[in-house]
């Protein structure tokens, strides 16, 4: 029996257009270019920050997302960058007494951020916040946590099959691969998606899934 849902972020719940399009602008190079570069490096199976060192090799991330920040140029989010069956999924799950949370690899700004939207959610933590990023294993250890209930009960949603799907399952969770996004659609007919107790194309559609009738 599922008794909470845990949702990435990324491609999940809000869309990244906006992050990518700010490191091009500052990068000095088309977002079309940076758009492409990113679809290069997931296909090869790297990590999509790769994708800024084809730009720049010698880039330290972290430094140069500081430097955007005290430029006015940083992480930013509203309204318009959450998919539209967001908010209407997340609230019909824990109307229905599923606990709903949200769990990702994100920066400690995107968690405050996020936190500014008042998602209809009963926790929310974000990789920056932990110390731990997915996929490794204390990542879902915390999400567990954070879920409150066993492991077996808990559902974890994400686009990224390799870090969600596979991760997720080990740690004893159901998992959900969402097709959604240039990495949900890249591995939708993967192993690593195959793996999912479900597939899905959007959160309507898990509502479905969950609480059907």
């Amino acid at each position: 029996m599922i008794r909470a849902v845990a949702f990435d972020i990324g491609e999940t719940l809000i869309r990244d257009d906006r992050g990518w399009g700010a490191w091009a602008d500052w990068l000095g190079v088309s977002r079309h270019t940076l758009s492409a570069l990113v679809g290069a490096v997931v296909a090869q199976g790297r990590d999509n920050a790769d994708a800024l060192r084809l730009v720049r090799p010698d880039i330290d991330v972290e430094a140069e997302r500081a430097a955007m920040e005290r430029a006015g140029c940083g992480e930013f989010l509203d309204e318009t960058d959450l998919y539209p069956d967001v908010r209407s999924s997340l609230a019909t799950l824990r109307e229905a007494g599923i606990r709903v949370i949200v769990a990702g690899n994100q920066t400690r700004r995107a968690g405050e951020l996020l936190r500014t939207l008042d998602l209809p959610v009963d926790a929310l933590a974000v990789s920056g916040e932990w110390g731990v990023a997915k996929p490794d294993p204390a990542f879902f250890a915390r999400t567990v946590e954070l879920a409150e209930v066993a492991a077996d009960e808990v559902l974890y949603v994400g686009d990224h099959p390799q870090n969600d799907v596979v991760p997720a399952g080990r740690a004893g969770m159901r998992t959900a691969h969402l097709c959604r996004g240039p990495l949900g659609h890249l591995w939708a007919d993967s192993e690593y998606a195959r793996a999912a107790d479900w597939r899905i194309g959007s959160l309507a559609e898990l509502t479905g899934v969950l609480l059907p009738g």
